[in-house]
C-alpha cells in the first residue's frame, strides 16, 4: 500500500455520525461522472466532520488535482495478477466454478485484481469503518478483501449503470469476464451490507439479474449540483462559436465510447443541419475519436462539428448552450443530463435505461427519443431550439439532485446499523 498524500488524522467515534473513517474505493481518477460524483461524495463527507480515504487502483486521472487536502489519497500497490486471483479464491474456494471464468481463467483478466492484496492490508492496518466501493468489479473486489483482512467493516457497494444493459454492450461481450459475471454477482453481491443503485431503473434490474433481496437494495440519486456549479457556469469561455450572433450551439458532453452513441447525435445534428444554421460541439475523449471525426467527414458536416476534448470546466459551455443532448444507449443515472439543467440549458435525451426519464419527469422537463433514432432525435432539437422552456424551471428541477440532499441520504445507508 502506498500512500499518495496525507490528510488529517481523527480519532474514530463509533458511537457517532461524527468523526468516522470512511474509505471510498475507486478504480483511479479519470475525468467520468462516477469519478466527479464520489469527490462531491467525499468532500461533503469531511466537511461533516468524517475522516476520508480515496483508495484507489491508480493515483491518477484529470481529477488528481481536484482532490481537496482534507482528503487522504491512498494508491494501493499493484501486484502479479496471478496472486489477485489466487486471492480471490482464498476468499470464495466454495464459489470455484463461478470464479473461473471471469475471473481465474481470461487471458485478459480485469487488471483491478492486482490492488486485491494491498486492499486486504489497507483494511487490516487502517480498520475503516466504511468501505464503499462503486464500480462492479471493484465491488467484488470489496467484498473479497473483507472476507480476507477478517475485519469488521461495514461494507457498501454501489451499481452506477443499468447493468442488463451493459453486459449486452458489444465490447463488454466480446470479455469473457463481463459474459459470465453475472451468476458471480448472484453469490456475491448479498455479502455486501447495503448496496446502493443511483436510480430506481438501476435498481429494480439489479434485484432481477443478482437475485437480490429488495430490501438489500437502497436507491440514492448521485449527489450531482454542488455550490461550485453556479460560480463555474458564469466563468468565462473563448470560442468563436459562443460569440453575439452566431448560430446556436448544440452541446454533449461524455466519453467517446460506444455507450454514449454520439453516432445516433451526429446523423441528428445532419438532419437538423439540413434544415438551419446550427453548431455541434462534443465535449470529452475516448476511443471513437478518429470513427466520430471520419463520420462527420462523410456526412458533411465537420466544419460545424467540434470535438474539443476533455474540460474541467463544462458548465460554462452548458449555460450559453441552445441544446444539451444525452444521446446514450444506456446510463446509469445520467449527471451530465442534471448538471445540464443546473445550468439552465434545455436538452433532449434518449428514454434509455436507465436514470434519464427519472430526471425529465417523463419528457416534462425535456424532450425524450428512443435510442438510436437520429430522425426522433433531430426532430426534438429542432422543437426545443424554436420553444426552449424556462431556464429557471430546469434549475429548479436539477436542485433535487443537490450534493446536500444526497449526503444525507448517504448517511443514513453508509452509517446504519448492520
Amino acid at each position: 500500500m502506498t500512500q499518495f498524500r496525507e490528510g488529517p488524522s481523527e480519532a474514530i467515534n463509533p458511537d457517532s455520525r461524527k468523526g468516522q473513517h470512511v474509505a471510498l474505493l475507486m478504480v483511479s481518477l479519470e475525468g467520468g461522472g462516477v469519478q466527479k460524483s464520489l469527490l462531491h461524495l467525499a468532500q461533503a463527507l469531511a466537511d461533516r466532520g468524517h475522516s476520508v480515504d480515496l483508495v484507489l487502483y491508480k493515483a491518477q486521472g484529470d481529477f488528481v488535482d481536484s482532490v481537496p487536502s482534507t482528503i487522504r489519497v491512498v494508491a494501493l500497490e499493484s501486484a502479479p495478477v496471478w496472486i489477485g486471483r489466487l486471492l480471490a479464491f482464498r476468499a470464495a474456494p466454495e464459489h470455484f466454478l463461478h470464479l473461473a471464468l471471469p475471473i481465474l481463467l481470461p487471458l485478459k483478466p480485469q487488471v483491478t485484481l492486482r490492488c486485491l492484496p494491498a486492499l486486504v492490508r489497507y483494511l487490516r492496518e487502517e480498520r475503516p469503518v466504511v468501505l464503499f466501493s462503486a464500480d462492479t468489479y471493484l465491488n467484488l473486489i470489496a467484498l473479497w478483501a473483507k472476507r480476507l483482512a477478517g475485519i469488521s467493516v461495514h461494507t457498501v457497494i454501489s451499481e452506477r449503470v443499468h447493468l442488463s444493459s451493459h453486459l449486452r454492450d458489444g465490447a463488454k461481450r466480446r470479455k469473457w469476464r463481463w459474459r459470465f459475471i453475472v451468476p458471480l454477482l448472484r453469490r456475491t453481491y448479498p455479502e455486501a451490507d447495503r448496496i446502493i443503485a443511483v436510480s430506481h431503473g438501476v435498481a429494480d434490474d439489479l434485484r432481477a439479474l443478482a437475485g437480490l433481496p429488495p430490501e438489500l437494495v437502497t436507491t440514492v440519486y448521485n449527489p450531482v449540483v454542488d455550490s461550485e456549479l453556479a460560480n463555474k457556469a458564469d466563468a468565462s469561455i473563448d470560442h468563436p462559436w459562443f460569440k453575439p450572433g452566431a448560430p446556436p450551439v448544440i452541446i454533449a458532453v461524455g466519453r467517446l465510447t460506444e455507450q454514449k452513441d454520439f453516432p445516433t447525435l451526429l446523423r441528428a445534428f445532419s438532419q437538423v443541419r439540413a434544415q438551419r444554421q446550427a453548431r455541434l460541439l462534443l465535449l470529452g475523449e475516448g476511443e471513437m475519436r478518429g470513427k466520430l471525426e471520419a463520420l462527420a467527414r462523410e456526412l458533411g458536416i465537420d466544419r460545424d462539428v467540434s470535438l474539443s476534448g476533455f474540460t474541467n470546466n463544462p458548465f460554462a459551455y452548458m449555460a450559453r448552450a441552445a441544446v444539451f443532448v444525452l444521446s446514450s444507449a444506456y446510463e446509469g443515472l445520467p449527471g451530465v443530463l442534471i448538471q445540464a439543467l443546473a445550468c439552465g440549458c434545455p436538452v433532449v435525451s434518449t428514454d434509455c435505461p436507465s436514470g434519464a426519464a427519472e430526471i425529465l419527469e417523463n419528457g416534462q422537463y425535456g424532450r425524450l427519443v428512443p435510442v438510436g433514432d437520429p430522425a426522433a432525435m433531430a426532430q426534438a432539437i429542432l422543437s426545443t431550439l424554436e420553444a426552449p422552456p424556462d431556464r429557471g424551471l430546469l434549475q429548479k428541477r436539477a436542485s433535487l439532485f443537490s450534493v446536500d440532499r444526497a449526503v444525507e441520504q448517504y448517511l443514513e445507508v453508509l452509517f446504519a446499523p448492520t
